[in-house]
């Protein structure tokens, strides 16, 4: 592999590892705070992905406009799904929790496949974003080189949100006692909310630019990309979000790069995240940023 090809899987990978990020850091941040791997996460981002596609095709808004409307509509949601389907289960066994959470992803993925129909859907991108630039021979187009640039932003904002403002405070101490935070007069269950509806805004945020790069939308889109993110969660480390977004980037890298050497074993190229999940929870459970599960908190 030349240096000029090489430059240019590091682009891609740039790309596609910050997609996986931004969901990823929902998985981490859910499970902070409530030890629980939200199974319907990937679903949340197929939601993000349909509105914007609603609000850009059927509707004709404009992407900033979608953008904003998608985010708040998918935070809402995540707010209503730990409402309906978690809150009610926070003293029950961590697996009556998984089981519920593996419900709602069935639930959302045939609701959208009864309403929407299961054959793929053209997402309408914008035409700025299709726009290509060619940089001594390694090219990219505007849409790959802003999603790192948005995931960058949003990763310090969450960062500056849990270390530099009350609520963060909030959802660092929730994440080592609930009881005893209760006890101190912090609504938890408020807090878990704020949790559920960032996860979710980062998910609808990183399914947009999914459409966007990838242009189709479907409602079992967000299983196999889902499951990546989740693996990219654990690479990095559970329960961190810095290690999230690095687990991102590792998934997104090795995937490219992958396909670049052995281009045979494209069809492949789905295993290969869960080949390094393996590898990484033999030889280091916790993750690249991760301590002991118990312990790791953000």
């Amino acid at each position: 592999m030349d240096i000029l090809t090489f430059m240019q899987q590091m682009v891609n990978g740039f790309s596609l590892g910050s997609m996986y990020a931004l969901i990823a850091i929902g998985y981490t941040m859910v499970y902070g705070v409530l030890r629980l791997i939200n199974f319907a996460h990937g679903d949340i981002m197929m939601v993000g992905a349909f509105l914007g596609y609603t609000f850009m095709a059927v509707f004709e808004l404009s992407f900033p406009v979608t953008m904003m409307l998608s985010v708040t509509i998918a935070a809402l949601l995540g707010v209503l799904m730990d409402k309906i389907a978690y809150k009610p289960l926070r003293e029950a066994p961590k697996i009556s929790l998984l089981i519920t959470a593996i419900g709602i992803s069935f639930f959302l993925e045939n609701t959208f496949t009864v309403f929407a129909g299961g054959t793929p859907r053209s997402f309408p991108v914008p035409e700025y974003m299709e726009k290509i630039f060619d940089v001594s021979g390694v090219v990219f187009s505007v849409a790959s080189i802003t999603v790192p640039i948005v995931t960058l932003i949003l990763l310090l904002g969450i960062l500056y949100v849990l270390y530099r403002t009350k609520y963060g405070m909030a959802i660092r101490a929730l994440s080592f006692d609930i009881k005893t935070v209760n006890l101190m007069g912090i609504d938890g269950n408020r807090i878990i909310a704020i949790v559920f509806a960032l996860g979710s805004a980062l998910a609808a945020v990183g399914g947009l630019f999914w459409a966007i790069n990838y242009p189709s939308v479907e409602p079992m889109m967000g299983v196999l990309v889902g499951l990546k993110a989740f693996a990219a969660a654990v690479v990095g480390g559970i329960g961190s979000v810095t290690g999230a977004v690095i687990g991102g980037f590792i998934i997104g890298f090795t995937e490219v790069v992958f396909i670049a050497f052995w281009p045979e074993l494209g069809g492949y190229k789905d295993a290969f995240a869960f080949i390094l999940l393996i590898f990484v929870l033999i030889f280091k459970p916790t993750g690249i940023m991760g301590e002991d599960l118990e312990k790791s908190r953000f």
